[in-house]
């Protein structure tokens, strides 16, 4: 079936057709929902690589990210997708589970379908893959990676501050043994994370630390949990690099008869919804993800009523949310 059945259908030209579809030019109202029946009973679907090989306009997104089981990464696509329904967009997106394959896999993928831009928000990005979605000439957003360029603009969050944060915050309560929970710790984004804390209880000469990694996940972070109560260390805090570990940390403590933060602190990062929900609730770092999503969009689509702003970087501080996780340490 094809665009001249549905106007033969509708009493309209193709081109009217096309524009309701497409979202794009003036329509009338009574046209518009004479044109959107007549395509519901017809059961057509628009052939849309098709409309991009013939030169039209794809209104397609693409998004690639780590771990759609982490909400970070779906709060942050969830909010570029409403925005990109609301705009006439379909947004796409791709899962690597940290995988470097799956990584490039996605990327030719999405190059192949001709995506209006793409937004990559992943760890385990290297030189070669930049250089390549560089060459694409596809508008392109990452996230903690890469350096702006023509095509290419960055959302940066300051992972290091949020880190001395927490560390800080937790020192003031005279907690002198803090553990780093983390996972994938060769990764670029990952590590800014670890080598943070490093750095934060550097300078609190009287702290004592320990670091255990295991996969990003609610499993993973009762693992790294697991680790370091059977070790030697005897933690009074345990810094997690994102709140999805965090959860799985309050799982094993509370398995092993500790009580938080009584017996041990615990602080997350992102602030994702799970963690004002959890028992005890999470004292976490704040990532504004809604807005990260909705940045995406404008950066990314054409025709938007916003000037498209390639080529920049945007850093966000997170900010510190106190809850009931953490408190004075144990004497």
């Amino acid at each position: 079936m094809n665009l001249e059945v549905v106007a033969k259908r509708a009493k309209v030209s193709t081109a009217t057709v096309s524009r309701v579809l497409n979202n794009v030019g003036p329509v009338k109202n009574s046209t518009r929902t004479r044109v959107l029946k007549a395509v519901e009973e017809l059961k057509y679907h628009p052939n849309l690589h098709a409309r991009s090989l013939a030169g039209g306009q794809n209104r397609t997104i693409g998004m690639i990210v780590s771990n759609m089981e982490n909400p970070f990464f779906f709060d942050i696509y969830k909010a570029a997708e409403r925005d990109a329904r609301s705009n006439g967009f379909e947004m796409v997106i791709a899962n690597t589970d940290y995988r470097a394959d799956h990584l490039v896999n996605s990327i030719r993928l999405m190059i192949g379908r001709r995506v209006a831009g793409l937004a990559v928000i992943v760890s385990e990005m290297d030189s070669d893959l930049i250089a390549e979605l560089t060459d694409s000439k596809i508008p392109i957003v990452f996230y903690d990676v890469g350096t702006p360029r023509q095509n290419i603009s960055n959302i940066k969050v300051d992972y290091a501050r949020g880190i001395e944060k927490a560390v800080d915050y937790l020192n003031d309560l005279r907690h002198r043994r803090m553990a780093f929970v983390s996972h994938h710790s060769r990764l670029g984004p990952i590590s800014v994370r670890e080598k943070a804390f490093r750095k934060a209880v550097a300078r609190h000469a009287q702290v004592k630390w320990t670091i255990a990694a295991n996969v990003d996940g609610l499993e993973g972070g009762r693992e790294a949990a697991r680790e370091i109560l059977a070790s030697s260390f005897d933690p009074t805090a345990i810094v997690c690099v994102n709140d999805f570990m965090a959860l799985g940390v309050l799982r094993e403590l509370r398995e092993q008869k500790l009580r938080v933060p009584q017996d041990v602190s615990v602080t997350g990062f992102d602030n994702i919804k799970l963690s004002e929900y959890c028992s005890p609730a999470l004292t976490t770092l704040h990532i504004p993800r809604d807005a990260i999503g909705r940045m995406v969009f404008q950066t990314l689509a054409p025709e938007t009523g916003k000037q498209r702003q390639a080529g920049r970087e945007i850093v966000i501080e997170p900010e510190f949310v106190l809850r009931e996780s953490t408190g004075p340490a144990k004497e």
